[in-house]
């Protein structure tokens, strides 16, 4: 039986327990899937005294796992965090789904390949992001506040990163794909500088929606891809490491969007 759940702070509004739910029903899985709070420094403590055997990440876990999992794959370990433990005979592994989130939200959209990506943040989402990108992008750029994140941003790319200041550049309405993976509302900075731009804009938030980028680029007639499709497709992604299958992911995305968008309406 899969035994899981979604591990974070703040937890109450994650929508990771309906989507997984929904999937295993239809799946006719044996399966259950819950919300548990767990703050910074406790991770450690809860694999040691938990029932569960499939286990979700959010912040602030992602990075704190790489310390407490018994092995670590190659893309958590290449983009210095990961989203996804699973037990088997006693040993933890992690690895992140959020990469293959990204990949496959960008190919359902028609990303195959890119010419210039402009990626907004270096946080651990920005990683997964580069990770992905790097793998079909000509150029990566990103836009970051913190200097001393750039080691790991390149670690996670498959290309050589230019990194630039936290000011306006005209590279949000010229690249072909912009991502902003910031919290809250850190990447309106930027709105004022959109202006006819001819790229995607890849938006990670998605409650509430539309956020202040994404209605000034649809405004704008530019293509946005919300942050539901990067939610959906990491979730599916897990969905096939906990029950060892290989799923329908046109089936489960329409079916796992359909309950999002009503649960958040």
């Amino acid at each position: 039986m899969i035994n899981a759940a979604v591990l974070g702070s703040p937890i109450n509004h994650s929508l990771s327990p309906l989507l997984h739910s929904l999937a295993y029903e239809h799946l006719g899985l044996k399966a259950q899937y819950k919300a548990i709070e767990v703050r910074a420094g406790e991770l450690k403590k809860f694999l040691a005294e938990t029932d569960k055997n499939a286990l979700s990440l959010t912040m602030p876990l992602k990075e704190e796992a790489l310390k407490v999992a018994d092995i670590v794959s190659d893309v958590a370990a290449r983009i210095s965090c990961g989203n996804t433990l699973s037990l088997n005979k006693g040993v933890w592994s992690l690895t992140s789904t959020d990469v293959s989130g990204f990949d496959h939200a960008l190919h359902m959209h028609g990303l195959e390949k890119i010419e210039s990506v402009l990626i907004i943040g270096a946080g651990a989402t920005a990683r997964a992001a580069v990770s992905s990108v790097s793998q079909i992008a000509k150029s990566v750029s990103v836009i970051s506040r913190n200097p001393e994140r750039e080691a790991a941003m390149n670690q996670a790319s498959l290309v050589n990163v230019t990194y630039l200041p936290w000011e306006f550049t005209s590279q949000i309405n010229t690249a072909t794909l912009v991502v902003n993976t910031t919290p809250n509302q850190a990447a309106d900075f930027f709105t004022s500088s959109i202006n006819s731009p001819s790229g995607t804009f890849f938006e990670v938030l998605y409650h509430p929606w539309p956020t202040s980028m994404s209605k000034v680029w649809s405004e704008s007639s530019g293509h946005v891809i919300d942050g539901l499709d990067l939610l959906i497709h990491q979730a599916i992604s897990q969905i096939e490491i906990f029950a060892g299958i290989t799923c329908d992911r046109e089936f489960l995305h329409r079916k796992m969007r359909a309950a999002a968008v009503q649960k958040l309406a």
